[in-house]
């Protein structure tokens, strides 16, 4: 029996396995590093021990700190969540001989698809359906014949696919065979530094697939079961952002062909816990093998939601040495659920990583909605690791209802601090090709972010027109003498108040508001426009009640330093106060291009006195194990490289400076 669990993860799964080692009476011990140090997770275990440094690899990817900790803390089990070291099979081997008990399956099922291309060959013999492949060794520089041999075996387009990792990292799609060495070289670096093993695979892409999972369960005793399916086909960057269970594309009797499949895959491995299956299904019904994910899935709480069954407690109970109980194998579907993964990113700007502090991290307690978080309002969100924030999943007797559900939990959420996907995800789901259940992986080629995200026209001019309110009713709260005197009053009639507010990301598109405010009304113009009449029904700085051209709303506001977050049934706007007298210093000097996100320089690829091109790379950094072009805008002359290869930089940091004369850029990632 297992009494004291060590998680070897960090974040959303750390809370996760602690909430169900609750319910069993297991005491919990959490790892941390220097940056997750006031992560909720740690405090919400029964004891903590901190690994010195930063970096994953410094940290949570060391398996002897790991298991000193489990050791020094007296824990007897290990639970490695996802990610990190869940897939290791050394690792797990050296739990077992330190006397650990492995909450995950054996050494030797884990070794056996850890390797794609070695697994997709047991999956052939086990006759579960399997794409065409070629393998490039870690220490291989792409062979001559290289271009030739995928053409003839594999076919283009096709996918380079790092060999010992998942999560996207080290995939690159590539259509001509002039991209090919370029992608497997990119693939195998970013392999490397996120799976220490830089061999990578080409594999067939299947045009339109769906992306289909199947949960399996398996126990000591040789009972190998199936937990229905998931629909995993909305990706960016090839990982994931909503799931779903069951899937809309599958059927009754495809549901079961894709369980037998998953079953004998399995029984082939000699598979014991929790796994997942993942095939693509194209559009005619066939399915291939792409993987076997030998750990818990972070999207498993959409299984939990339509089955009622608790995975994480299965997963212990396994690891104990007991069968799985009969629940698990009459296990049925019930209605439908469906996550949405918030990630710190601004999908506008190429789903840049957005680092920082988290001001505010509000979702609404709706029934039949459930929040899996890592973090909390007031916590910062790292450079180190994975931008994911939390899982919000909806589970409804239906899937429109959940896709409803949904879409208000994340529209009424209020996330304040870093930029998040949360106006995307909404826009996915309310979309009508994603409510008809038509997605396929190439879904958000198809409907760009800007569509999806699209906002009402009139949004940041009524959330404007609010926070100027709420900043002059802030003004009269704290002023320290005539409190109660309305802002700008003067003996001789009262001139309107200015200011003027800046849409954060756009600069370049300011808001310039003119207003006088006297007896519970105000007259207001934008952009020098003709003044609009605006009632106020009440106004506070945090809470402004307002009628514009007759609608009345209330519009919620929040304030970090010169930043004004407003939240209304319109959605939510981010406003700066432009200040009227910046300092010479403040600005950035033309023709510099400055990092889009804090990340360390690892390769600077022009040198001052260059001649370059539109478009052409000059930096690229790393930023939560993720590659980051900088590329100039233009075309024009180096004149200065101000940082060099190994080097941390903050968002905004100087990276080159262009010979543009008038020009100023910032660029994002690309």
């Amino acid at each position: 029996m297992i009494r004291k669990l060590l998680i070897a993860n960090r974040g959303e799964i750390a809370s996760r396995v602690i909430r169900s080692c609750r319910t069993l009476d297991i005491a919990t011990v959490a790892v941390f590093s220097e940056p997750d140090a006031d992560a909720p997770y740690v405090t919400e275990a029964d004891c903590a021990v901190e690994l010195a440094g930063a970096t994953a690899e410094e940290t949570y990817l060391r398996s002897e700190a790991i298991i000193a900790a489990a050791l020094a803390a007296g824990a007897d089990a290990v639970h490695p969540g996802y990610g990190f070291l869940s897939e290791n099979a050394a690792f797990a081997a050296a739990c077992g001989e330190a006397g650990l008990t492995f909450v995950g399956p054996p050494p030797a099922a884990i070794r056996a698809m850890g390797s794609k291309t070695s697994a997709k060959e047991l999956m052939a013999a086990a006759g579960v359906p399997v794409l065409p492949g070629v393998t490039v060794g870690d220490d291989e520089s792409p062979p001559a014949g290289l271009a030739q041999l995928a053409s003839s075996t594999v076919g283009f387009p096709l996918l380079v696919k790092a060999a010992f990792g998942g999560g996207g990292r080290g995939m690159r799609a590539v259509h001509s065979p002039d991209a090919l060495p370029a992608a497997v070289a990119g693939a195998q670096r970013e392999a490397r530094r996120a799976f220490g093993e830089g061999t990578v695979f080409l594999e067939r892409l299947v045009q339109r697939p769906r992306h289909v999972e199947v949960q399996i369960f398996a126990d000591a005793f040789g009972q190998v079961v199936h937990l229905f399916e998931r629909e995993c086909s909305i990706q960016r960057r090839y990982q994931k952002i909503i799931e779903e269970a069951p899937s809309p594309a599958v059927s009754d009797s495809l549901r079961a062909e894709l369980g037998a499949a998953a079953v004998a895959a399995g029984k082939a491995i000699g598979y014991v816990g929790a796994g997942t299956v993942e095939f693509i299904l194209d559009s005619s019904g066939e399915f291939f093998f792409l993987e076997v994910n030998t750990r818990l899935q972070v999207e498993h709480p959409v299984t939990e939601m339509v089955t009622g069954l608790d995975l994480v407690a299965l997963q212990i109970l396994v690891a104990e040495g007991k069968p799985l109980p009969p629940s698990v194998a009459a296990a049925r579907l019930s209605g439908h659920a469906i996550e949405a993964r918030l990630y710190a990113e601004d999908p506008a700007a190429g789903y840049l990583p957005s680092t920082g502090p988290l001001h505010r991290f509000d979702i609404p307690a709706l029934p039949g909605i459930r929040v899996d978080a890592g973090v909390r309002g007031g916590g910062q969100v790292s450079i180190y690791y994975d931008p994911m924030l939390a899982k919000v999943i909806a589970h409804a007797p239906t899937r429109e209802q959940a896709a409803r559900l949904l879409g208000r939990a994340l529209a009424e959420s209020r996330l304040h601090g870093v930029v998040t996907n949360r106006d995307l995800l909404v826009g996915i789901v309310r979309e009508d090709e994603f409510l008809a259940g038509q997605i396929d992986t190439g879904y958000l080629t198809r409907h760009s972010a800007a569509s999806l995200m699209a906002a009402d026209p009139g949004r940041d001019e009524v959330h404007a027109i609010a926070v100027a309110l709420a900043d002059a009713a802030l003004r009269r709260a704290t002023a320290p003498v005539l409190a109660a005197v309305p802002s700008g009053w003067r003996n001789v009639p009262n001139g309107p108040q200015q200011v003027t507010y800046l849409r954060a990301g756009a600069s370049d598109e300011p808001i310039a508001l003119s207003y006088l405010v006297a007896q519970g009304r105000a007259e207001v113009s934008v952009d020098g426009g003709q003044p609009r009449p605006v009632l106020l029904h009440s106004c506070a700085p945090d809470l402004v009640d307002l009628a514009i051209d007759g609608i009345r709303r209330v519009v919620r506001i929040d304030r970090d330093g010169p930043r004004r977050y407003a939240d209304s049934s319109l959605g939510a706007s981010v406003l700066a106060e432009r200040p009227r007298f910046p300092l010479p210093d403040s600005q950035v000097a033309a023709g510099s291009l400055v990092a889009p996100m804090p990340g360390t320089v690892v390769r600077v690829e022009a040198a001052a006195g260059d001649a370059v091109a539109g478009g052409q790379v000059l930096v690229v950094l790393e930023a939560m194990k993720m590659e980051h072009s900088v590329r100039s805008p233009h075309g024009g002359t180096v004149a200065e490289v101000r940082v060099s290869t190994g080097q941390a930089v903050d968002s905004g940091t100087v990276l080159v400076v262009l010979d543009a004369p008038g020009q100023e850029e910032e660029l994002s990632g690309a």
